[in-house]
C-alpha cells in the first residue's frame, strides 16, 4: 500500500473513531461493554499485526522501530493489566477516580496518537526527500557514463 493510501486509511480510521466516541455517549451500558470488547480484540489484532510486520521487515526498517513496537506491547500489557485489575472496585470515590483515570488515559492515547502521526509525517516527507535525493544521482551517474 503506498504511503498517500495509508495515510488516507489513517484519516478514515480517526474519523471512524471520533464518529464511535460520540456515539458512545448515548449508549446503553451492555451496548458499550460490547464496543469496548470489540474496540479491545481490534487493538490487539492491530498490535499484533504491527509486531509482525515490524518483524518480518526487521533489517528493512530502522531498528529504533522494533524497539518502539516490544516497548509499545509492555506498554499496552501493562495498561490492560491495570484495567483488568480496576474492573473490581466498586467503592464509589474510586470508581469516579477510576473514571477520572480513564478519561485521562484516552486524553493521553490521543496524544500519543498525534505525535505519532506527526512522526508519521516527518518519516513520509523525508523518505520521499531520500527518494528524490537517490534519484538526482542515478541519473547524475547515468549522465557520467
Amino acid at each position: 500500500m503506498a504511503v498517500s493510501d495509508q495515510l488516507a486509511a489513517l484519516s478514515v480510521r480517526a474519523k471512524d473513531v471520533e464518529t464511535r466516541a460520540a456515539e458512545a455517549k448515548s449508549k446503553a451500558k451492555t451496548d458499550l461493554e460490547q464496543d469496548v470488547a470489540e474496540a479491545r480484540a481490534s487493538a490487539q489484532a492491530q498490535a499484533e499485526k504491527l509486531r509482525e510486520t515490524a518483524d518480518a521487515k526487521e533489517g528493512k526498517i530502522s531498528s529504533w522501530w522494533n524497539e518502539v513496537q516490544r516497548d509499545w506491547n509492555a506498554h499496552i500489557s501493562e495498561v490492560r493489566e491495570n484495567i483488568d485489575a480496576k474492573k473490581s472496585e466498586l467503592d464509589q470515590d474510586r470508581a469516579e477516580r477510576k473514571a477520572e483515570n480513564a478519561e485521562d488515559d484516552a486524553a493521553f492515547a490521543i496524544d500519543y496518537a498525534y505525535a505519532a502521526l506527526e512522526e508519521a509525517e516527518y518519516a513520509v516527507l523525508d523518505a520521499i526527500l531520500v527518494r528524490l535525493d537517490a534519484d538526482e544521482l542515478v541519473a547524475t551517474s547515468d549522465a557520467t557514463s
